[in-house]
């Protein structure tokens, strides 16, 4: 992350002062949606009881986002997809676990901001629905694209929807998510590179790994390589369920030069 924004500035693309105008937005944007959710009372899309105190906290309420579990980095978990661990061990031995359920996974590693669940949930199906991220859902994705491994990557890339689901639905989240990320890390944004080049089978609750795998094969393509040779792309999204888009999509840009492909997500199924 910091050769990213030491790349920035190098460019003379200004990156720290842009970051610093970005926070200063933000913190005048807080106080504004502050003022706004007090004029227009909005109900917590979990509790369904309490209203949103601040528009930055939507679409849940301050009680039900002290009841989300956050990840902070102290958790243990499988180095490699992510995966909580069922036992505690101390900094210096995480690196060394594995799931081993995710071997043949192409991505290097996985990080999400926390389970699926209360909150969390609650943001990614506010995002299918409307096109923007807010702020409390910024800096968790932000946070957690500071921590190891995901942290040495440079280049940020969303997984794309096909062009006919993207019209259909008006935008697609992961580049929203990208886009945020970008703006409040510094971090190089490549939207173009990597396309979904057929629509492939929705995925449908219930499905095992195996049948999600088999929906997303050669659907991913790399239309842009130049671009990403030679990158430590972090791959963008919504939620992580088995890992068959992820792993789709890394496939598809190491064959096309990326040196490792990393994964962050705003929730892990």
């Amino acid at each position: 992350m910091a050769r990213a924004r030491g790349r920035a500035a190098a460019s003379g693309s200004g990156g720290g002062d842009e970051i610093r105008v970005s926070n200063l937005s933000d913190k005048i944007g807080e106080l504004y949606d502050a003022a706004l959710a007090l004029v227009y009372p909005q109900a917590c899309a979990v509790c369904g009881e309490e209203c949103v105190e601040s528009r930055a906290d939507a679409p849940a309420c301050a009680k039900c986002w002290r009841a989300t579990r956050v990840f902070d980095g102290d958790e243990t978990l499988c180095w490699k997809c992510g995966a909580l661990a069922y036992a505690s061990l101390p900094a210096e031995k995480r690196s060394g676990v594995r799931c081993r359920r995710c071997d043949a996974w192409e991505f290097a590693a996985a990080r999400a901001c926390g389970p699926y669940a209360r909150a969390l949930r609650a943001s990614v199906l506010s995002l299918k629905r409307e096109p923007f991220v807010h702020a409390r859902l910024a800096r968790l994705l932000a946070a957690a694209a500071a921590r190891e491994p995901v942290s040495s990557a440079t280049l940020a890339v969303p997984v794309p929807l096909h062009a006919e689901r993207e019209r259909e639905r008006g935008f697609n989240q992961a580049a929203l998510l990208a886009r945020s990320l970008a703006k409040r890390t510094g971090l190089r944004l490549d939207e173009l590179s990597l396309s979904r080049v057929a629509h492939g089978a929705r995925h449908r609750a219930g499905m095992d790994a195996r049948a999600r795998r088999e929906t997303v094969e050669n659907v991913f393509s790399v239309t842009r390589p130049r671009l990403v040779e030679g990158e430590r792309v972090l791959l963008v999204d919504d939620v992580f369920t088995t890992g068959a888009t992820a792993s789709a999509c890394a496939s598809a840009l190491l064959a096309s030069g990326a040196s490792e492909v990393y994964v962050l997500t705003v929730a892990r199924a």
